[in-house]
């Protein structure tokens, strides 16, 4: 008997998340209790409609960590135990160390978050690895130092780079020698672009960076011939709907292009981006299927796509994947 559309158990479905900001991923109620235990009241992340109001939560939740190693080992602790309540079998989440002192503190808050992520996704049975973001509005020196210390933990957990902030910036060609380097050492290249700007920034990022991953990506969308080369070479874009939609960059759920993207051939996984304010990466699912009205089985296609595509080791995407295969051909009551 043919399974009736949509009632497989979006929990159960092995999945990846690859593009989540670790202070974006701070718990509502952890914020507000760190923050009244340093003697002041947080903004309502559940209020951010727009870029400032996104970042008074971001600095608020940043606020909290800085200077405070338990309160940053709790926030991975908390973001992994999360991640693998939503059914995520790989979670990449990115992070610098460069807003937690200066470059003398970089290498110890790194290990930090390295140490609390990997023995945490132990104790759940889960993987981890992590994106070392890159500040955009810093400029190519701070890319550069950051892209070394990268570089020096490549054999202890950081597997990608990240390049985010402004798109406006810095033009992406003034970062390209540092991205060289991460790429010659074996790390994902994997910036922000097409989300504040247009193609011209998605382009910057395959021609400069070499991206292979795009965290966003989806106003490549306004470009044919964009979308057109990101489906023959197979870069990714790590889309993440609500905060599209809570950041104002399309004002209804119908307008936002990854059903075109999607049957245009290019591969897409869909993540959560922050938390805090857009909700979980459970609720990206659940809401591909209730207001973009995905099959189970193009759900399936993300997910699996979530794995291929990122930097988990091979017998773990092979479970995974494995995985997805067995949950779309049971039922929820199976």
């Amino acid at each position: 008997m043919a399974l009736v559309a949509g009632v497989r158990d979006l929990r159960r479905l092995p999945k990846a998340e690859l593009h989540l900001h670790l202070t974006g991923a701070m718990r509502p109620e952890t914020l507000r209790e760190l923050a009244r235990g340093q003697g002041f009241e947080p903004p309502d992340p559940g209020g951010v409609a727009d870029w400032p109001g996104f970042v008074q939560v971001w600095r608020a939740a940043h606020l909290v960590c800085k200077g405070e190693p338990r309160n940053l080992d709790r926030l991975v602790r908390e973001t992994v135990a999360d991640a693998a309540a939503d059914g995520v079998s790989w979670l990449q989440p990115e992070f610098s160390p460069h807003s937690h002192g200066g470059p003398e503190t970089w290498d110890a808050v790194l290990e930090l978050v390295l140490a609390a992520g990997l023995d945490e996704a132990g104790r759940r049975d889960i993987g981890f690895g992590l994106t070392l973001g890159v500040p955009r509005h810093k400029g190519p020196d701070m890319a550069a130092e950051l892209i070394r210390m990268a570089v020096r933990h490549a054999d202890e957990g950081v597997v990608a780079v990240g390049l985010g902030g402004d798109e406006t910036a810095f033009p992406g060609s003034v970062f390209a020698p540092a991205f060289a380097a991460a790429r010659d050492a074996g790390l994902t290249i994997a910036p922000h672009a097409g989300e504040m700007s247009g193609p011209e920034s998605v382009r910057e990022a395959l021609d400069h960076l070499g991206a292979t991953r795009l965290a966003h990506g989806v106003r490549a969308v306004e470009d044919p011939r964009l979308v057109e080369l990101l489906a023959a070479r197979g870069i990714t874009l790590d889309v993440a709907v609500s905060s599209n939609l809570g950041l104002g960059y399309y004002r209804r759920l119908d307008e936002h292009p990854l059903p075109a993207l999607l049957d245009a051939g290019v591969r897409c996984s869909l993540n959560s981006d922050d938390p805090l304010m857009f909700g979980s990466l459970l609720g990206e699912y659940e809401l591909a299927r209730s207001g973009l009205g995905f099959s189970d089985e193009r759900l399936a296609d993300l997910a699996r796509t979530s794995f291929e595509t990122s930097d988990a080791p091979a017998g773990l995407v092979a479970d995974a994947v494995a995985g997805i295969g067995s949950w779309l051909t049971a039922s929820e009551r199976s």
